[in-house]
């Protein structure tokens, strides 16, 4: 019965990943490198192969080489809201699974939606709509991946507010790179093909600086080849099969450095296309009747940012932090352990010094890693 079990799963599994539909994403390393318009390309070429496929959202910015590329392809109607006296429109999730294109064109992947829509997101949307089996081909920029907020806010000076889970790039069977010169790209903005007139100085005095442009094409040019290689070592076998990593990223109600080291954690699980893990040991210091509210707030809103980004969430009580981490890597066969460095304070220093040297001395007989995430 114990191997029956697993074997029936496996086979679900199968026939789930079968009626999925197929998910293509365009990345960039900013608006205006061509996502929009490579999409209606495609969509153009499909149409003419007598694929049924229809445009479920489009956002051309009023770009008319981009806007008349719809000219010729069907258009799903948008679903029409009042919000704050305003009439707004969304993508209409409902008509295109009622209506079942082979493939639908759904663009800006890190959209927030209207209050009151069925979903937040409109990368739930899209997860939605394939697991009807519908096909579907998206867009995103490179600053909108969760994991890369921190970079990219570091090299912009400008915080995303609008991302996606690195998860749902995951579960993108294509992923491809849309790929411009930071002239190129510049040349574009001064020729008014990205922005309008009023807007051009002030984008090239910010985000659109040469620096930065290269910097942001560093990032979407490894996040693709990390994809690519994702799927070579899923789907082509091995004669000799690699170790499998498992990571723990180990929090604590400090915000900041809990996010941060989710953050970094789920860029390495995503580089080793492996399981991770995020633990959170509560001390009595922080039991229910005692933490703070703001920390208990923040902690919630830690938990789901790591189970939107594919972490599975532990949470245990202890009075000593090193042994419950242990405890823990070895019973989830964890290989990489993940922690934040620990704030300049000398209290700090002391309690986190303890902690590491507990962490090594326990470690050091063991075939699992330390890594202090900077």
């Amino acid at each position: 019965m114990s191997e029956t079990n697993p074997s029936a799963q496996h086979f679900l599994d199968l026939i789930k990943k079968s009626r999925r539909g197929k998910f293509k994403i365009y990345i960039g390393m900013s608006a205006g490198v061509g996502k929009t318009f490579r999409m209606l390309q495609e969509a153009h070429a499909l149409l003419r192969s007598g694929i049924d496929v229809k445009i479920g959202y489009i956002e051309t910015h009023n770009r008319k080489e981009t806007h008349d590329l719809l000219d010729g392809l069907p258009v799903i109607p948008r679903r029409k809201l009042f919000y704050k006296g305003k009439e707004l429109d969304e993508l209409d999730v409902q008509a295109v699974i009622s209506l079942r294109p082979e493939v639908v064109v759904i663009d800006e992947l890190a959209h927030t939606n209207i209050e009151g829509s069925k979903n937040d997101k409109r990368w739930q949307d899209v997860l939605e709509i394939l697991e009807a089996g519908i096909n579907v081909i998206s867009a995103v920029n490179i600053q909108h991946i969760e994991s890369l907020n921190e970079e990219v806010k570091a090299i912009t000076g400008v915080e995303v507010k609008e991302r996606i889970p690195d998860s749902v790039l995951g579960t993108a069977d294509e992923v491809v790179n849309i790929d411009l010169t930071a002239d190129e790209l510049i040349t574009r903005l001064k020729e008014g093909k990205i922005y309008k007139q009023e807007k051009i100085q002030t984008a090239l005095s910010n985000f659109f600086k040469p620096d930065h442009i290269l910097q942001l094409r560093e990032l979407a040019l490894k996040e693709v080849a990390s994809q690519v290689e994702r799927k070579v070592e899923s789907e082509i076998p091995r004669l000799v099969a690699p170790k499998r990593e498992k990571f723990l990223a180990c929090i604590s109600s400090n915000e900041n450095t809990a996010r941060h080291v989710i953050r970094k954690t789920a860029r390495l699980a995503s580089y080793y296309n492996s399981k991770w893990i995020v633990l959170y040991v509560q001390t009595p210091g922080e039991s229910q009747d005692k933490i703070a509210l703001g920390k208990q707030r923040h902690l919630i809103n830690n938990f789901k940012l790591a189970t939107e980004m594919g972490a599975e969430i532990v949470r245990v009580q202890s009075t000593n932090v090193s042994e419950a981490i242990i405890r823990v890597a070895e019973q989830r066969e964890i290989t990489t352990i993940c922690v934040g460095k620990p704030h300049i304070t000398l209290i700090r220093v002391i309690m986190a010094t303890n902690l590491f040297n507990n962490l090594l001395k326990k470690l050091s007989s063991s075939d699992i890693d330390l890594v202090i995430l900077s």
